[in-house]
């Protein structure tokens, strides 16, 4: 019985951390295209005619 619980805690922590990593990548990912693309909007303002 004790070791169906370390291993589904083994399991579940190796989940957390996985899901961990490809949120934080995801979220960094988000971020730099974020800054490109109002660094290329700001930089391209001038060109705008209305």
């Amino acid at each position: 019985m004790n070791e169906k619980i370390f291993k589904t805690m083994g399991a579940t922590g190796a989940g957390a951390i996985a899901v961990g990593i490809v949120v934080l990548v995801a979220g960094l990912a988000t971020g730099i295209i974020s800054i490109v693309n109002g660094s290329l909007l700001l930089k391209r303002r001038k060109d705008v005619i209305f």
